[in-house]
Order: C-alpha cells, then sequence, then structure tokens
C-alpha cells in the first residue's frame, strides 16, 4: 500500500493489471486506498499476480484440508491442483487434521495463486487457544508464505452482547467464530485478534500479508439473515479496515451466508458502505438451507446477485457443503459453477462488463455458425462440453436433440432464400 501511495508502479501491479487489461496506475490507486488487494506475502516467489476488487473481475476461491477424520495431506493437495486447474484465482488451506505444517507448505509450493488460511484453527488443533498461541498460528503461517489469513476480529465483547440479546436459531456456524467465542468464556478476555490488532498489524505488515476480516457470526440459516448481531459485525469489521489502511496493511472482508435472495442486494451494500468500499470477500450467500447435495447452485445463484451489488470475491461452495469433506470431482465441479457465478456477475459490472460480454459474443457467434469446436473454445467447461455433445457417438453438424430441425440452421436458409 504504501509503493501504492507513493505513485510509483511496481512490477507486481503491472502484472496483476495486464491479466486484467486494466491501466496499471489505475490499479495503484484502487490498492493505495484500499478498494483493491493484491495478495502477495514477501516470503513467497510466484510470477502470478492476483487483484481483488473494485473494476476487477469477479474472482473465486476454493476451500481445500484435511480433517480429523481424513488427513490425508496429498489428497488436499490434488484437491487444490484441480481446483486452480478448473479456473479457481486462490485456494484456502482450512487443515485440522495431521500434519498441519506440512499440508500447508505442500499447498503453498504446489499452486501458483494465492493461499489463505485461518491460523486459529492450528491454535485450536495445538491445544494452545491462548492469545500467544493465536498469535504464534498466525506469525508462523506468514513466515511459510501465506498471502492472506482470515481472522475474525468482528467477534467480540461488543457483537457477543448483540449475539445473546437478539439469540438465533442455529447461533455461530463459522469454526472460526465458534473458537473465538471459546477463548472468550474459558478466560473472560475479549478476542486477542481485536484487543491486540496493532500487534496483529506489525505481524501481516512486515510479512506483507493480506488481512481477510472474517465474518464469523454470519448466519447460517435462512431464518438468521440479517440480525443485529450479523450488522453489528459489519460495524466492527469496517472499524478494522480503517486501522489496517492507516497502519499500510491490506485488507478484505467477509461476508454472509445463508440469504435470502431479496435481502443480498441490502447487505451487499450495506458491508461496502461501513467498510468504505473494501474488497468483499462471501461465500455464498446460499439462498435455501434446503438443498443439500445441491449447496453449490443455491450458493452460486446468491453469488450472483451478490457480485451484481459489488462483492469481489466469490467462496466456492460443493455439493458436499453441510454433509462431508469434497471430493476432487466436488471441488472442481463447485469451481466451475462458482466462475459461472463470477462471470454471469461480471456481465453486469463496471470495469468488466466489455471484456465479459465479449466472451460471451464469441460464444454466440460460434453457435451461429455451428462451429463446434470454437463453441468448446469458449466453454467455461470444455472438457464436460465435449463429453456430452459426443457421448451417443452421433456425428451431425447440429445438436442431437433438434437434428434436422435445427432452428439455427432452417432460419438462416430461409433467411438467405434457401430453403428446400
Amino acid at each position: 500500500m504504501e509503493e501504492a501511495a507513493g505513485g510509483r508502479i511496481p512490477e507486481l501491479f503491472a502484472r496483476a493489471a495486464s491479466v486484467e487489461r486494466l491501466d496499471p496506475d489505475l490499479l495503484r490507486r484502487l490498492v493505495a486506498k484500499g478498494r483493491a488487494a493484491i495478495p502477495m506475502n514477501v516470503h513467497r516467489s510466484r510470477e502470478r499476480a492476483v487483484g481483488v476488487g473494485e473494476l476487477l473481475r469477479t474472482k473465486v476461491n476454493v476451500n481445500v484440508g484435511t480433517s480429523q477424520t481424513a488427513e490425508d495431506a496429498g489428497l488436499e493437495v490434488r484437491k487444490a491442483l484441480a481446483a486452480v486447474g478448473a479456473g479457481a484465482d486462490a485456494v484456502m488451506d482450512l487443515s485440522t487434521g495431521g500434519d498441519l505444517d506440512q499440508t500447508r507448505r505442500q499447498i503453498l509450493q504446489a499452486v501458483e495463486v494465492p493461499v489463505g488460511t485461518v491460523p486459529i484453527y492450528q491454535a485450536a488443533v495445538r491445544k494452545e487457544l491462548t492469545s500467544q498461541g493465536m498469535f504464534n498460528a498466525l506469525e508462523q503461517q506468514a513466515r511459510d508464505g501465506v498471502d492472506f489469513v482470515t481472522v475474525h476480529v468482528g467477534v467480540n465483547r461488543t457483537s457477543l452482547e448483540r449475539l445473546q440479546k437478539d439469540p438465533r436459531l442455529l447461533g455461530v456456524v463459522s469454526r472460526g467464530g465458534s473458537l473465538t467465542l471459546k477463548y472468550m468464556a474459558e478466560t473472560g478476555e475479549d478476542n486477542p485478534y481485536y484487543a491486540e490488532f496493532d500487534y496483529l498489524l506489525e505481524i501481516a505488515r512486515e510479512h506483507e500479508v493480506t488481512l481477510s476480516l472474517g465474518d464469523g457470526l454470519r448466519p447460517g440459516c435462512i431464518e438468521d439473515a440479517s440480525d443485529r448481531a450479523k450488522y453489528m459485525e459489519f460495524i466492527i469489521l469496517g472499524e478494522m479496515v480503517a486501522k489496517a489502511r492507516k497502519a499500510g496493511v491490506q485488507s478484505m472482508v467477509e461476508g454472509p451466508g445463508h440469504v435470502p435472495a431479496d435481502q443480498i442486494e441490502t447487505s451487499v451494500r450495506a458491508m461496502k458502505h461501513v467498510t468504505d468500499h473494501a474488497p468483499l470477500y462471501l461465500l455464498g450467500p446460499l439462498v435455501t438451507d434446503v438443498a443439500p447435495g445441491y449447496d453449490h447452485i443455491t450458493a452460486a445463484m446468491g453469488g450472483v446477485i451478490a457480485g451484481m451489488a459489488g462483492a469481489d470475491f466469490l467462496c466456492a461452495t460443493t455439493p458436499s457443503e453441510h454433509l462431508d469433506l469434497p471430493t476432487i470431482e466436488d471441488v472442481i465441479e463447485g469451481t466451475i459453477v462458482t466462475r459461472i457465478a463470477a462471470h454471469a456477475a461480471d456481465l453486469t459490472r463496471p470495469g468488466v462488463q466489455e471484456e465479459a460480454r465479449a466472451w460471451d459474443r464469441r460464444m454466440s457467434l460460434a453457435r451461429a455458425a455451428l462451429d463446434w469446436d470454437g463453441q468448446f473454445t469458449e466453454a467455461i467447461d470444455p472438457q464436460k462440453a465435449r463429453q456430452i455433445r459426443h457421448r451417443r457417438g452421433v456425428d451431425i453438424d447440429t445438436c442431437t436433440m433438434c437434428s434436422e430441425l435445427c432452428a439455427i440452421r432452417i432460419a438462416r436458409e430461409a433467411l438467405e432464400g434457401k430453403a428446400d
């Protein structure tokens, strides 16, 4: 942020701007204001620079990581690679099982995109859920090269009071949020990441780690959406964004959660307003609670609405959400579906709308010409499109649904006076 404010355009900014086809000086000004971020840890060397925020493409993150019942680090590395191969712009390692350090370092080495973590998980797994343990985990992960970290600074005594006065059906569904509440209940002290935020900023600044200010009180069901606790957390996160910017530390803000479709725009615009347009990172939002096995779709539906309202970064949800640790196939499907949502939002997004619509136009031209190779080239998932196209083994110039009654061909021949 200091480099951006100083007027110089570092090579990092040029690389990120090139991917977006954006003027590097415009990106520099956005970063200087805190309206865009380029997560890049000083200890990590990678060619790909990814910008998140205003006037940039809507980005997609994919979560991977071991659990206490599935500790295969190699599998999680393969999931991370599969996600990036399917088009993910970032991955987060949420591991809680096995050797957390080994898993994290292998993922950092394997992928060429920003990698995020949630340090409080490591403190809890190591049974070091203390102020020192939480900061030790944060600092170790920063030294390892993690580009962005989720810290639930909005879960504190003030927001807890709101939660107690306005009880929820499903309570707290954020794992980091619940661990923070556990610390507060056991010690009688406030959240260390909030109470000692200046120290947290020192660590982030030293290692050039972007802070992702977590939504520890995000609603976990439709009935809990848009309650006082959530909005109180928004306000606190806005205050922390201002402090981070003053310290020269890049920050993003995380948001809900489960939100009915008619409340998503209000939620996103409120978060953007109280955080002074910090990059906004959302899980979903999921627009209904009743679709286990299809929550990648319910999240994508909410993601389109959120992206239209100003969300910048969508976290992929897989078909396994609420049910199981995702497989590689689940990760790929969740990535693709979330990329579709991100692109649908970009078709309406200032700064990237023209490029997004040009992509759809290329697909339309290929369809008009019955150019199947062209259609596969422009498809967001070429492999699946080819598989479906050829699964019947019929080789004709139209789709097998319409065959000789192809509307495009019939209308074209009729308009050209060539109808038989």
